[in-house]
């Protein structure tokens, strides 16, 4: 077990005290993978990454059973912030770009946020560059008049500002063409591969989650309700069916 990363055991979360969100989710994450989080919208998967990141309470939410650790230890000990500056980043669902700044200085902001130096933030910049040269093209650009996708990679290659370990990606293919989802999840697989970053994404689209994904796990209704290889899941028509849907069956 000494490449598990992060471990989510038996988690379960409610909001304002009462609304139950997970209840017993279990995922195992090992390092230089990566892994899906499945299900449909409104499972759990969005609250699942924000507890990871100890997010939770600021939405007064909280974990009230089970126990999620990075690295061995529980997340709840440290701030966002410190998760960061070890290396858990989340690219939260939504892009959350500064839409008057260019897409070069959102990307700065990501290596601030970090504590790096100027340094260290050209370097940053060098290696987005490289693994999204969209970026680079439109890197003078302000980013509310850049497209869903190039808004997509620039929140991505903020992430990768902050030299991440694990990546907590929470749907990174929302609105996005088939071409350009396929364009991400291409260029993340070449992160993996190359940099040994480990991923945790959370996706409605499972037919390039499990494309890619070493590992995946089904949320339903707040529960983990099945897990495996994701070639398993991929190929089997009953989890198809039952809970991967028409994407599944497309691919």
């Amino acid at each position: 077990m000494s490449d598990v990363i992060l471990q989510f055991d038996d988690v379960s979360v409610r909001y304002c005290g009462s609304i139950t969100a997970l209840s017993g989710v279990s995922l195992t994450v090992r390092q230089g993978e990566i892994a899906a989080l499945l299900g449909a919208n409104g499972a759990g998967k969005t609250t699942l990454l924000k507890a990871a990141s100890n997010l939770l309470p600021a939405e007064r939410g909280r974990i009230t059973g089970g126990r999620i650790t990075f690295r061995g230890e529980d997340v709840t000990r440290k701030s966002p912030d410190d998760h960061i500056r070890k290396g858990l980043v989340p690219v939260l669902e939504g892009r959350r770009l500064f839409k008057s700044l260019t897409i070069e200085e959102n990307l700065i902001t990501g290596g601030i946020g970090a504590g790096l130096r100027q340094p260290a933030i050209r370097q940053g910049l060098d290696q987005v560059y490289d693994f999204f040269p969209r970026l680079k093209e439109r890197r003078l650009s302000r980013a509310g008049l850049t497209s869903g996708g190039e808004q997509q990679m620039a929140a991505i290659g903020r992430g990768l500002m902050a030299r991440p370990t694990v990546f907590l990606l929470d749907e990174p293919s929302m609105g996005l063409a088939p071409l350009m989802v396929a364009e991400i999840f291409a260029t993340l697989a070449r992160l993996n591969r190359e940099t040994g970053l480990t991923i945790l994404v959370a996706e409605q689209n499972s037919s390039v989650a499990l494309k890619h994904a070493l590992h995946a796990v089904v949320i339903e209704n707040g529960r983990s309700t099945i897990s495996g290889l994701a070639a398993d899941l991929a190929s089997r028509d009953e989890i198809r069916e039952a809970y991967l849907g028409g994407a599944a069956r497309a691919s």
